[in-house]
């Protein structure tokens, strides 16, 4: 599938709400990022949209990517060190299972609903909201860009 195939199916405004739901209950933000093809590594190329978009910036280390490369048919969810030290890589595991199950059967926005959901219940379970101090560091819009 090509990136514009991609661009066709997703609902980007659902992602978007799925984001803000998740992170009106944790300080952790979560981005979703869907970059044109390349060639070359797609886990560094998510690294480098992890500092380009600013997750790499959190205070508590507990943004998470969701980097997907449609003309490839790959992605990366990857966490800051924050959520990392309390989740582990099964974690994250589990969630890239959960997301190639969905992309599978070509169901790309419930596949990011869902995955943005499960993250945001982890973000929340360890990085709880806190509205005295809180505020939505990072937009929550789907990124288009590489």
């Amino acid at each position: 599938m090509t990136r514009g195939q991609l661009l066709r199916n997703i609902d980007a405004a659902r992602v978007k709400e799925a984001i803000g739901r998740a992170e009106r209950r944790t300080s952790g933000e979560i981005m979703v990022s869907v970059a044109p093809i390349f060639w070359g590594s797609v886990e560094k190329a998510a690294q480098k949209a992890f500092v380009r978009l600013g997750i790499a910036g959190t205070k508590e280390h507990n943004g998470v990517l969701i980097f997907v490369v449609p003309g490839r048919k790959k992605f990366v969810v990857l966490g800051d060190s924050g959520i990392h030290a309390k989740v582990g890589q099964e974690f994250w595991e589990a969630v890239a299972a959960q997301l190639s199950e969905h992309f599978r059967k070509a169901d790309f926005t419930g596949g990011l609903v869902s995955a943005v959901d499960v993250i945001g219940e982890k973000l929340e379970l360890h990085f709880p909201y806190d509205a005295a101090t809180d505020v939505n560091g990072l937009p929550d819009d789907v990124d288009f860009g590489l």
